[in-house]
């Protein structure tokens, strides 16, 4: 299976001198997800937790619902010039009775900032597939517990601190104990990578919980919190104003610039005391 880092040497030029010394970089490589044998989408991502990043984008674009609708996960006999599986495609077999439902939502459709889909339309197709309700959840929690969890997040990053080029994603329960946490080229593979350990794990829907992200919550991250149950996204950057009206609509309480001193509540500022 792939690294998750490569080594390089590279020129380091300051104003008085160039040196050559080595350089650990973030692996980035495509994984294709098929279900079925049918290509559904291709990431870019991280090796590493493959079948949770599967699990997780299939539960938040509303093919799966739980663990059992998936009857098996392999890699495809895919090789690469020096004969080697490549280990980045994936095929996901569902179970008897489980179909993709034929739906416009896909990553490369509705949920990438480039696409120019309108923002009510992609708020009306995510209402449409969601099975779970997080604005009904009753959980409270304390705004000294989120303030120390990005802190949580930043010692789980292992791959960031030699690197500095992955974002994290991470669960915690509301009382800031943390269940998983994942790093990845992409801040939505990371996010789907945890869902995914949630799904492995028999936590869906996520009542109860926090979903942190190491950079902005955008409507895709919203999306996915919306879809997998979960009452509280905070991010430690901004929220876009499409991530803000889906966690305004769904009743998600949104946090952003999440420190260890301030933050900012976008919506359902009700649960944090």
């Amino acid at each position: 299976m792939g690294h998750v880092t490569a080594r390089r040497r590279v020129k380091h030029l300051t104003a008085d001198r160039a040196t050559t010394r080595p350089e650990t970089l973030a692996v980035e490589e495509p994984l294709e997800i098929r279900v079925d044998g049918t290509p559904v989408t291709v990431t870019m991502r991280t090796p590493g937790s493959d079948i949770e990043l599967a699990q997780g984008f299939l539960l938040t674009e509303g093919v799966i619902a739980r663990r059992d609708d998936v009857l098996a996960i392999r890699y495809c006999g895919v090789h690469g010039d020096d004969g080697r599986n490549t280990y980045n495609v994936l095929d996901v077999t569902l179970a008897a009775g489980v179909r993709p439902p034929e739906l416009e939502v896909t990553r490369n459709f509705y949920t990438t900032s480039s696409c120019g889909v309108c923002g009510k339309a992609a708020l009306q197709a995510v209402r449409l597939i969601s099975r779970f309700a997080p604005g009904d959840d009753p959980v409270t929690l304390s705004a000294s517990v989120l303030r120390a969890l990005p802190d949580q997040l930043r010692g789980a990053q292992r791959v960031f601190a030699s690197t500095g080029g992955l974002h994290a994603a991470a669960l915690f329960t509301v009382d800031g104990t943390m269940l998983a946490a994942r790093e990845d080229i992409g801040r939505h593979n990371a996010a789907d990578k945890v869902i995914g350990w949630a799904l492995e794990h028999d936590r869906i829907p996520l009542g109860a919980s926090v979903l942190l992200v190491s950079g902005r919550a955008s409507f895709e991250l919203a999306q996915k919190a919306l879809m997998a149950g979960i009452p509280v996204l905070a991010a430690v950057s901004a929220p876009s104003s499409l991530a803000v009206s889906l966690a305004e609509e769904s009743g998600i309480t949104l946090v952003g610039f999440l420190r260890q001193d301030s933050m900012n509540v976008y919506s359902r500022v009700d649960r944090i005391t």
